[in-house]
């Protein structure tokens, strides 16, 4: 006896508890996160949401948001990243999934984002974020205290900054900057 499995869709992931995004028709769930990972990405959002308000520009978000794309290579639908920018256009229901991927992406590192697996891994997923449009990808290392911001016209050579420096997020969100040392207090 042969038994298929149902492919997973962006309705079933809506309804999921948890953080999860749907890659190959099925639900994947995400770990939770530590303190310190959580406490970064809550201050890039918090920064991102200040420059929202200021220029009346795109949506800040906090982690577990969700955003639907077309089927990629890799077969992913979805992301849901630690903290993102979205520049728009917005679909008319709010209560959604934004509809295209983030305009800026950030993954700050869990405990266990680290080792050759997770480099793989994660290198795969900046694959899929620039493949859905997304215009720059923060690689967050609360242990190395540095950013890594991936561009798509050079994805394995990220621009790095550490303590002491501003972070951008060019194109992407244009004249905002962040203090590398706010986010390694």
């Amino acid at each position: 006896m042969t038994v298929t499995e149902r492919r997973a869709t962006l309705e079933d992931l809506a309804r999921e508890e948890g953080k999860a995004e749907l890659v190959g028709g099925r639900i994947v769930h995400l770990m939770a996160t530590g303190r310190r990972p959580n406490r970064i990405a809550g201050k890039i959002y918090r920064s991102l949401d200040e420059y929202v308000d200021a220029t009346g520009e795109g949506e800040a978000y906090t982690d577990n948001m969700g955003f639907a794309v077309p089927s990629l290579a890799s077969g992913r639908e979805s992301f849901s990243p630690d903290a993102s920018y979205y520049s728009g256009p917005f679909a008319s229901n709010a209560m959604r999934f934004v509809e295209g991927p983030p305009t800026f992406a950030v993954e700050v590192r869990s405990e266990h984002d680290y080792g050759e697996a997770a480099e793989r891994q994660m290198a795969a997923k900046r694959t899929d974020y620039f493949e859905a449009g997304t215009l720059v990808v923060w690689d967050v290392d609360p242990l190395a205290e540095c950013i890594r911001a991936y561009r798509p016209e050079e994805p394995s050579r990220p621009v790095i900054f550490t303590r002491g420096q501003e972070a951008d997020a060019e194109p992407a969100v244009p004249g905002w900057r962040i203090a590398v040392d706010s986010l390694f207090r």
